[in-house]
């Protein structure tokens, strides 16, 4: 794992708390330590401040995306508007915790990205997905309501247009299709994505869905991911 926090105590804290849980952990200070390390020793997982003097947290993100890194990316962010997260999303991270946070926390949002770093299990493939173009729809791959996704691959299209999406977005999308038509409580998508409720308080479900809708979403086509008010999310075309 490597760490990047630019707060020598929180930095300190968190390394100390990681190895005790046993992460074996490399800490930075800065963004420019953490572009050179992690080209120099790709981690399994990064854990990223975003206000860090030079190359900030965000920066960090945009650059290892833009070089191809699909490592899982979690944030640090003192920053609590939603327009404050979209923009980590839009770097390219895969989930966040606010500060100040409980190392649990960490811990459980840590699990859940390690645990989908590994393909996601699939039936036998039947072949090879026909490239880059259109997808062909195979045993590896769902379908509902107009998105395909294939699962080994770990591309999704709506249509013909192929969506970019980060790690929880994707599995956030494959949860939605395989069980298009059904209302997917809270808890359950809490569950099923992150491996831990954050109670009713949180905000996280909603802001992904918001920006997983920003990326579905075409003018003229009918919505495809709707809110049941009280109760949690559903994925149909109306």
């Amino acid at each position: 794992m490597l760490l990047a926090e630019d707060d020598r105590a929180i930095r300190h804290a968190l390394e100390r708390a990681l190895t005790l849980e046993g992460y074996e952990v490399t800490a930075v200070a800065d963004g420019v330590e953490a572009l050179a390390q992690a080209h120099k020793t790709p981690p399994d997982v990064l854990l990223l401040d975003v206000m860090m003097p030079g190359i900030d947290g965000l920066q960090v993100c945009r650059v290892l995306r833009a070089e191809g890194d699909r490592t899982p990316i979690l944030m640090l962010t003192a920053l609590v508007e939603t327009a404050d997260r979209i923009a980590g999303l839009d770097a390219g991270a895969d989930d966040y915790v606010v500060k100040p946070f409980d190392v649990e926390e960490v811990f459980a949002r840590l699990r859940a990205l390690l645990r989908r770093t590994s393909p996601v299990p699939a039936g036998p493939a039947g072949g090879d997905g026909g490239g880059r173009g259109e997808p062909q729809l195979s045993d590896r791959q769902v379908e509902a309501a107009g998105v395909r996704m294939d699962l080994q691959a770990r591309r999704a299209w709506r249509g013909r247009r192929e969506l970019e999406l980060t790690r929880t977005e994707f599995e956030l999308l494959e949860l939605l299709v395989r069980n298009a038509g059904i209302v997917l409580d809270h808890s359950t998508i809490y569950d099923r994505i992150w491996g831990y409720d954050f109670g009713p308080g949180s905000k996280n479900l909603a802001v992904y869905v918001g920006y997983l809708r920003r990326k579905l979403d075409e003018p003229g086509a009918p919505q495809l991911i709707h809110t049941v008010r009280g109760v949690g999310y559903v994925l149909r075309e109306d």
